[in-house]
């Protein structure tokens, strides 16, 4: 049930790779690097995350739902806050050496019930709390505030389809989640805001919904507030709650490919 991506084995060498794959050192019960649940890589499809800092690296467990096997290029400070979170070790740093840990954007897909229809949605909610570039002290958590300046709408409610955020989109190509595309800068070509390492599988209903309205909706909200929900039902509650404590943005993203 483990996934060891070609870009992780080339970074741990084919005999720990084989070793994981064989079980031998897997690690059973973990808690997801992503959304901070626990998992079982003998129950459930999981990920191996190879965090690379400058001296060290660490490889941490994700559930393959909330991120594909990857390889992350960070700090040895941010490694440390990393391993912080992973472990639950308390990390001694100097207070002007703290830095913010390194967000990793997980991404969910699902159907959600508006008025009566079915929308394909996508829900996005990072690691950790995002400083707003140029934010040195890392404190506070700007996630929302940046995608309201994009152009997303604080919703208290889910009772409407939220309105159409032109110029950004979602890339399907052969029944896969590529990426979330955002305007390039100066009015040139568009730009990857969220892009998947290997392509995600969508659903046959979520791919049909997305082909009937030509668009996807993309809900966000910041870390902790939606957790890693295994059904579509629960999602929707976790995303009414968010919307309720004024946690949530939207926006409905044109579909490009199919």
């Amino acid at each position: 049930m483990l996934d060891v991506s070609d870009e992780v084995r080339a970074e741990i060498g084919d005999e720990e790779a084989d070793r994981l794959l064989a079980g031998e050192t897997a690690p059973g019960s973990y808690d997801c690097t992503s959304c901070r649940t626990p998992g079982d890589s003998e129950q459930e499809r999981t990920s191996t995350v190879l965090f690379i800092g400058d001296e060290t690296a660490v490889l941490a467990f994700a559930h393959a739902g909330c991120l594909p096997s990857q390889v992350v290029q960070v700090t040895e400070e941010q490694l440390r806050g990393a391993v912080k979170s992973i472990t639950g070790d308390t990390v001694d740093l100097e207070p002007d050496k703290v830095v913010p840990e390194q967000a990793v954007l997980g991404v969910t897909s699902g159907l959600v019930l508006i008025a009566g229809e079915l929308h394909p949605a996508l829900v996005v909610e990072p690691t950790a709390p995002i400083a707003r570039p140029g934010n040195t002290t890392g404190t506070g958590d700007d996630f929302l505030p940046l995608l309201v300046e994009q152009g997303f709408l604080p919703l208290t409610e889910l009772s409407a389809v939220p309105p159409v955020l032109h110029g950004w989109s979602v890339l399907l190509a052969v029944g896969r989640l590529h990426a979330v595309l955002q305007p390039g800068s100066n009015g040139g070509q568009p730009v990857a805001w969220w892009q998947a390492h290997q392509p995600l599988q969508v659903t046959e209903g979520w791919r049909a919904a997305a082909n009937k309205h030509q668009q996807v909706l993309m809900f966000a909200a910041p870390v902790g507030s939606i957790g890693r929900q295994p059904r579509e039902d629960l999602l929707r509650d976790a995303l009414d709650k968010a919307a309720a404590n004024g946690q949530l943005v939207a926006a409905a993203l044109p579909l490009a490919g199919t």
